[in-house]
C-alpha cells in the first residue's frame, strides 16, 4: 500500500484558517445517497422475474462492486439467461426511475458537500455505478458542487482496485495522499486506501472491518471541512 500523507493541506479559499484537504473524493451509493435498497429493489425484480429468488445475504456481497462483476454474480445465482451488459442496463434503469422520483440522501452528506464548496474544497464523484446514474443524482445538486465524475464504465479496473480512486485523484490535479475519501463499503475503502487516500468509512448496509488507512465514523452528520483531516489522522495506524 502507498504510504498515506495526511499532512495538512491548505485550500486556496481557506488559506489562514484550519486546514481542509486538497479535495474530497466521494463513493456515491451507500455514501452520498442512499441507493442500496433501490438497487437490491432491481435485483430482486430482475431475478423473481424469471423465476429466480434473490435474497438480502446474496444482494449484500454486491455492496460496492464493479458492476460488471455484479452482474456475472448474479446470472451465477439465478435462472436469468442475458448478457452481462444487458444485466447492468436493466438494473440501471430501473434505480434511475427511482432515483428521479426522489433522491434519497445520507445523513449530514449533502451539508458537508455544501460546506466544502463554500470552503473551495473541490470534490470528485468515484462510483463503480455507471456515469447514466451518477448524472441523475449529480444533475440534483446545484452546478459545480462535484466537479469531477469518476464512474463504472469508464474505468479499466473497478473497486477494490485502486484505479477509480488514482483517477480521482489525477482528474482534480491533487496528489491522492492529500485527499480524502468518504466510503461505506469494504470493497470501496479497500480501493481508496490502496490508492493511499486516508479514508473515512461509513459504514451502511454491511459492516466495514478496520482496514489500514481508514478510520470508521458513524455518521456524517456534523462532520465540517475542518473535521476531515484531523479525522483521519490515525488512518496510518
Amino acid at each position: 500500500m502507498p504510504e498515506i500523507d495526511v499532512a495538512a493541506t491548505m485550500s486556496p479559499a481557506t488559506s489562514g484558517g484550519p486546514a481542509r484537504p486538497a479535495a474530497v473524493l466521494w463513493d456515491m451509493d451507500g455514501t452520498l445517497v442512499d441507493t442500496e435498497p433501490y438497487w437490491i429493489n432491481a435485483e430482486r425484480e430482475l431475478v423473481e422475474g424469471a423465476g429466480g429468488v434473490w435474497s438480502d445475504e446474496l444482494a449484500h456481497q454486491l455492496v460496492g462492486n464493479d458492476l460488471m462483476v455484479s452482474a456475472r454474480f448474479i446470472l451465477d445465482n439465478s435462472p436469468l439467461e442475458m448478457d452481462p451488459v444487458d444485466v447492468v442496463e436493466a438494473l440501471l434503469a430501473r434505480v434511475i426511475d427511482q432515483v428521479r422520483g426522489h433522491v434519497p440522501w445520507r445523513p449530514g452528506a449533502k451539508e458537508l458537500l455544501e460546506a466544502l464548496h463554500a470552503d473551495g474544497v473541490p470534490c470528485a464523484l468515484v462510483t463503480m455505478s455507471w456515469r447514466s446514474l451518477a448524472e441523475a443524482v449529480v444533475e440534483a445538486l446545484p452546478a459545480g458542487w462535484f466537479v469531477a465524475l469518476v464512474t463504472g464504465d469508464e474505468v479499466t479496473h473497478g473497486k477494490p482496485h485502486p484505479e477509480p480512486y488514482l483517477r480521482g485523484a489525477e482528474v482534480l490535479g491533487v496528489a491522492p495522499g492529500s485527499c480524502v475519501a468518504l466510503e461505506d463499503s469494504p470493497t470501496g475503502v479497500r480501493s481508496a486506501t490502496t490508492a493511499g487516500v486516508p479514508t473515512i468509512a461509513i459504514p451502511h448496509i454491511v459492516d466495514i472491518p478496520v482496514l489500514p488507512g481508514s478510520v470508521k465514523v458513524p455518521t456524517l452528520v456534523g462532520l465540517t471541512p475542518a473535521d476531515l483531516l484531523p479525522t483521519v489522522a490515525g488512518a496510518h495506524i
